[in-house]
């Protein structure tokens, strides 16, 4: 053990740093129109970093990054990910499924994952191998999306926008980025800059009074 380095500062100052945060976060939006501009991959693996900051049951970080920006790998992506949406939205989504997702104007054409500069697929390891040992990891499913939510985060206040994307089912994405039997496909994330007539749907998110309950 060694000793917590926590520094306090007033209730008004936390207030005042919890709502700008707040505020800045409200400005994040998932978005499908990318530029192909360039993003240094200094600043994406700092991003990754701070994913890997989140909690973990028992700190296995039960996580793998696999950083994409090969074009030729880019578009195996696509072609396999694009082959999947099409069999969902044609046939296997219910209808009401894709009445929600009409009003946010999506369909299996996924041409970001090409444009975007990266893709990051986000891997969670099942268990892991030391020493030619499998070992169990805890909460994997939960640690790795708290992490997911940490690398949203990182990437909305670095400057950049990102889309999550789940192509149902994503086990392509293990053959493609050769990743071994104990990593299952979790996110894939596209970073980058906006195109320049990159729009988002109108929505609007829920208040307080919709989502927080106080306990009697």
């Amino acid at each position: 053990m060694i000793p917590l380095e926590f520094k306090e500062v007033s209730a008004s100052e936390m207030l005042e740093k919890a709502r700008d945060f707040r505020k800045q976060c409200e400005r994040r939006r998932t978005v499908r129109g990318f530029s192909p501009r360039r993003v240094p991959r200094e600043l994406v693996e700092e991003l990754i970093l701070t994913a890997c900051t989140a909690p973990s049951g028992a700190n296995k970080q039960p996580w793998k990054f696999v950083l994409v920006d090969d074009p030729h790998i880019k578009r195996e992506i696509r072609t396999a990910a694009e082959k999947e949406e099409k069999e969902s939205y044609e046939h296997r989504m219910p209808q009401s499924w894709l009445e929600d997702l009409a009003e946010l104007g999506t369909d299996w054409h996924k041409e970001f994952l090409e444009i975007a500069p990266y893709l990051i697929v986000v891997f969670k390891e099942r268990y892991r191998v030391e020493n030619g040992v499998q070992k169990k990891n805890y909460y994997a499913e939960e640690s790795v999306g708290i992490a997911c939510g940490f690398l949203i985060a990182a990437i909305h206040n670095a400057g950049l926008v990102a889309l999550t994307h789940t192509p149902s089912p994503m086990n392509f994405l293990q053959s493609i980025l050769q990743r071994p039997p104990n990593e299952v496909p979790f996110l894939l994330i596209p970073v980058g800059y906006p195109a320049e007539n990159a729009v988002v749907p109108d929505i609007h998110r829920k208040p307080l009074s919709d989502v927080l309950v106080l306990a009697r």
